[in-house]
């Protein structure tokens, strides 16, 4: 095809074949031109026709590469987007991490807290059961006496020590009732210390899933 493109008509019309004898040049046949000019059309047609091909391929290139770019923009849009959320998920990560180590050390705090009362709570359990059996003791001993008492002293006296045995009991039941209140006191803050821990384990927990 490419050598057919470099003929020229006229060219190939005034080409004249030599004789053996280098003698005078003979005009071509009109047959043989009009052959040859055939050729070179049909040779310019397919050239065309060549050229609408590849002209037609070049602009699907060309929009698929438009296509291509637009959708690279895209993906670059996004992909800078993932990048934002990833640092931020990353950042939002790292928070809840120190927040949930700050949770368990402060958990871990209340738990030696609660540990703590729980001591408390027993030693004064243990000594207010000692203090009441003592208390019962005397008051046991006390009633004893009284009534030992009633035969040694005169009726006039009677009513005096019956009433300081009185004072004497109701000052004992108020001690017991103050410790019964200091007890009860103890026990509402240790309910109280377990219901603030309850949260902390809870988000604890829930941060560790």
């Amino acid at each position: 095809m490419s050598e057919l493109a470099g003929f020229n008509i006229e060219d190939l019309i005034n080409v004249t074949p030599m004789n053996g004898g280098g003698g005078m040049q003979q005009e071509p046949k009109v047959e043989q031109l009009m052959g040859k000019l055939r050729r070179l059309q049909q040779g310019k047609r397919a050239l065309e026709e060549e050229i609408k091909e590849f002209k037609s391929v070049s602009d699907s290139l060309q929009k698929e590469l438009e296509t291509l770019q637009t959708e690279a923009y895209k993906l670059e849009g996004i992909h800078k987007e993932k990048e934002e959320l990833c640092r931020k998920l990353q950042f939002q990560c790292e928070e809840s991490e120190q927040d949930c180590s700050r949770q368990l050390k402060q958990n871990k705090k209340s738990e030696e807290l609660l540990e703590e009362y729980r001591c408390e709570i027993q030693e004064f359990k243990l000594k207010h059961r000692k203090q009441r059996m003592k208390f019962e003791n005397q008051l046991h001993q006390l009633i004893e006496q009284h009534k030992n008492l009633h035969s040694v002293f005169t009726p006039e006296r009677l009513p005096q020590e019956i009433e300081s045995a009185g004072n004497t009991k109701s000052q004992l039941l108020s001690a017991e009732q103050i410790k019964l209140a200091q007890l009860h006191c103890l026990d509402e803050e240790l309910e109280e210390m377990k219901k603030q821990k309850q949260p902390v384990t809870t988000a604890a927990e829930t941060q560790e899933e």
